[in-house]
């Protein structure tokens, strides 16, 4: 018998895990669209395994957070990421902080039941195609630690070194300010670092002409 808590905050998703888990075997199903009321019900109901989203309203990539806050007083429970973030960086980010597999939300029912089964048995699942990507990714190794950001990621901390504030950044990029935001906050997840300040020290060390424009 396995109960499930699942913490995603799209209706739909919700809806359609209740069914596919349904289909994979779950017995009892709980369900949450906020990380703070997931921790809530995984302390009253006491599920036997979490799957959960790592992009949330509550902030970008926050379930890893919640991954991390949630194994230090649960070293054991089966925890299975079920999200749209494909970057290695982002999947091996999530492992470290104690995520037991790790699949997308576009991954066919049967492999979303494979995943579900050997999770809840405590054993690893990550699917072939972000394996390859995360080994990759580690083997390739840099010393350049901005390697691993996309054209716009770059440009963001381009421009937040600049000091330009999110507001000043949004209207450059043609984005939304929650957008400029939420890529800010991916880029201290995937540079591992904790604060704004510690972005803008990496950007001058690394991004050419970076030191240039922010001494000016």
């Amino acid at each position: 018998m396995t109960s499930v808590l699942v913490i995603d905050d799209h209706p739909i998703v919700l809806q359609g895990c209740r069914q596919l888990l349904q289909d994979a075997g779950a017995s009892t199903i709980h369900q949450s669209a906020t990380l703070s009321r997931g921790f809530r019900l995984y302390r009253q109901e006491k599920p036997s395994m979490l799957i959960v989203d790592l992009a949330l309203k509550s902030g970008a990539l926050g379930g890893i957070s919640f991954i991390r806050r949630l194994r230090r007083c649960d070293r054991d429970i089966p925890i299975l990421v079920f999200s749209m973030h494909r970057d290695p960086v982002v999947v091996s980010r999530a492992i470290e902080a104690g995520a037991t597999g790790y699949i997308l939300k576009d991954t066919p029912f049967d492999e979303f039941a494979r995943a579900f089964d050997r999770v809840r048995q405590g054993k690893r699942y990550l699917s072939s195609d972000l394996a390859s990507d995360v080994v990759f990714m580690e083997a390739r190794g840099s010393s350049n630690p901005l390697k691993v950001l996309t054209a716009r990621e770059l440009q963001t901390l381009s421009l937040l070194a600049d000091g330009k504030p999110y507001s000043a950044i949004a209207d450059e990029l043609r984005v939304s300010y929650k957008t400029v935001a939420n890529t800010c906050s991916l880029l201290k997840t995937k540079l591992r670092v904790g604060s704004l300040p510690e972005l803008m020290r990496l950007a001058i060390q690394h991004l050419p002409g970076v030191v240039g424009n922010v001494r000016g």
